[in-house]
């Protein structure tokens, strides 16, 4: 493959979206006109951010929403002069070692930068590892792992971080927990993030329109033993360019001409498209299945990628196939309950990890139980919580240990009449086969499922 001419693919005559402040997630929730655009509404944002904490920083991993992030911070921080006391701008880049090297040469681009103070971190981080589910994490720049690294270590690279605990590698903390060492007490820090709505419903949850600063978040620690032992509590996530489509972000890099990481270039000549195109490495459980993309795209990082991981090779082959939870699944046995088939799957992973998987799914079931006495089916969702056996059965074969799926997710597509008579139909039909028992449910089945659905969705006898 040649290399292209950088910029060369990016839409000619792009403007930036204008509408009204609100997060935009890929369902059903159309953009509504406003007098302002993205640009001018996240530089807003990004002002507010800086003026009202100490201290500040990027959270950058070289890809196309860190860079729209980043750019935003020096536009404000250049033409604010009361904010310049943030010059040169701190910006944090965790090296994952699996990544291409025209990250590599971006992120120096941008270190080169005189506004920029960039500090480029090369630590055995601890990374989720979907490709095997008896060895469920790996660790970059991992000293152990040094005959197997992908790429040499940059010569930028800072090995070392006060309070991060190298080991044994059970206690290295992962890149979000990281953050709490990077924040320093008393100072009130700002971590600006380029996070966006339209790239989840996760994301978009995150940024609900829960107050007028939704896009202002303090880092939470209480259910985290390993953050709650790095972070002061002064540490507040923003994310001030939410509500940006893609099509936004290259948009602004077009128009204002910023420097990007030119490995989109290549993924966008490959014919990959704007919502598969990923910088980050192919080991976790999202970017997994895009795990063809690097062995086209960016073969001599694959050569060594391809022997990093344990079972890189079974997912190079099945990745998207019901092997790894994506696609169908696999049929439950006849006369086996629902409990036990998930069981079954959860043994199937690495002892060390199978208590995680467990009380996961445990939360999950007593979220479902406190709102509802209704029994949980095997493919209808409930319409008031959203759980069904086959979204347990997902979390029992993938692990999801970012917690990146939600069974709420499940009532988006549909109405809540659609779901109740979807939900009343499929538990009468388990009624009639005879088969309830199949589903584990710890109090009796109820005797009529049409009478479980509210009255306002019943049908109304005809005259």
């Amino acid at each position: 493959m040649t290399d292209p001419t950088p910029g060369a693919w990016l839409p000619e005559g792009a403007r930036l979206d204008v509408y009204q402040n609100g997060y935009t997630p890929k369902q059903n929730r159309p953009r509504l006109a406003a007098a302002s655009d993205v640009f001018t509404m996240a530089c807003e944002r990004m002002e507010y951010v800086l003026d009202t904490h100490d201290r500040a920083f990027v959270s950058f991993s070289g890809g196309k929403d860190s860079t729209a992030t980043l750019n935003v911070a020096l536009h404000v921080l250049n033409e604010t002069p009361a904010l310049r006391r943030h010059l040169p701008l701190r910006v944090v880049f965790f090296d994952e070692e699996a990544i291409p090297q025209e990250t590599e040469d971006y992120v120096r681009r941008v270190a080169a930068r005189d506004d920029v103070a960039l500090e480029w971190y090369c630590l055995p981080v601890q990374h989720r590892n979907a490709c095997s589910r008896k060895s469920p994490f790996w660790w970059p720049w991992a000293p152990e792992d040094e005959a197997k690294w992908c790429r040499p270590l940059p010569p930028e690279a800072r090995t070392t971080l006060p309070g991060f605990p190298v080991w044994p590698p059970e206690e290295r903390l992962t890149i979000p927990n990281i953050n709490g060492l990077l924040a320093p007490a008393p100072h009130t820090t700002a971590c600006l993030m380029g996070i966006r709505a339209e790239e989840s419903l996760i994301r978009a949850h995150a940024v609900r329109l829960r107050s007028v600063d939704n896009y202002i978040v303090k880092y939470d620690i209480s259910k985290n033993r390993q953050a709650a032992a790095v972070n002061p509590g002064n540490l507040w996530k923003a994310y001030p360019i939410y509500d940006w489509r893609t099509g936004d972000v290259w948009a602004a890099t077009r128009m204002f001409g910023w420097d990007y990481n030119t490995s989109y270039d290549l993924m966008e000549m490959a014919g990959i498209g704007p919502s598969g195109q990923r910088c980050s490495p192919a080991f976790g459980e999202e970017p997994l299945q895009k795990i063809h993309m690097y062995a086209q795209c960016f073969p001599d990082v694959w050569a060594r990628m391809a022997e990093r991981v344990p079972g890189i090779g079974a997912a190079y082959r099945y990745a998207r196939t019901e092997l790894y939870g994506y696609g169908g699944k696999p049929p439950k046995p006849p006369g086996q309950t629902w409990p036990d088939f998930i069981t079954h799957y959860v043994r199937k992973h690495g002892t060390d990890v199978q208590p995680k998987i467990a009380g996961r799914i445990a939360d999950v079931m007593a979220r479902h139980y406190r709102k509802t006495p209704h029994p949980i089916l095997p493919s209808a969702p409930h319409p008031v919580t959203g759980l069904n056996w086959s979204f347990l059965l997902t979390l029992a074969m993938r692990g999801d240990f970012k917690q990146r799926r939600q069974e709420s997710n499940q009532l988006m597509t549909k109405t809540e009449e659609e779901h109740w008579r979807r939900y009343s139909a499929e538990l009468a039909q388990i009624l009639a086969d005879g088969t309830g028992p199949e589903l584990g449910h710890p109090r009796p089945l109820p005797t009529d499922a049409y009478a479980l659905v509210p009255d306002q969705y019943k049908e109304q006898p005809t005259s």
